[in-house]
């Protein structure tokens, strides 16, 4: 079993910066054998990949939308992975969700609470 417990959202700014963290933890689970994912939900919406990180860190991908904004980065000694979002739009406003799994094409097994992030005009 995985538990992923993400924490930062709040209300912020256009043009503004926030990070997000998300904390796992497991009685058999290894961070550092899982690729982690962030994904977020806006209202009406329905949920949409933001990011995600390779095992050690070496690779990452990102939604369009937030290329050049968000940076998605991970500390394996911590059992955390991080999401700083800077220049931040009034349509990133979402539930962000902290993901989790073996494989990229697996990065859904797992799934934190969620948490707000309220970008204001």
């Amino acid at each position: 079993q995985v538990q992923l417990v993400e924490s930062g959202g709040g209300l912020v700014q256009a043009g503004g910066s926030r990070r997000l963290s998300c904390a796992a933890s497991g009685r058999t689970f290894t961070f550092s054998s899982y690729y982690m994912g962030w994904f977020r939900q806006a209202p009406g919406k329905e949920r949409e990949f933001v990011a995600r990180i390779s095992w050690t860190g070496g690779s990452t991908y990102y939604a369009d939308s937030v290329k050049g904004r968000f940076t998605i980065s991970r500390d394996n000694a911590k059992n955390t992975v991080y999401l700083q979002m800077n220049s931040l739009k009034p349509e990133d406003t979402a539930v962000y969700y902290c993901a989790a799994g073996p494989s990229i094409a697996r990065v859904g097994d797992y799934w934190g609470q969620g948490t707000q992030v309220t970008v204001s005009s």
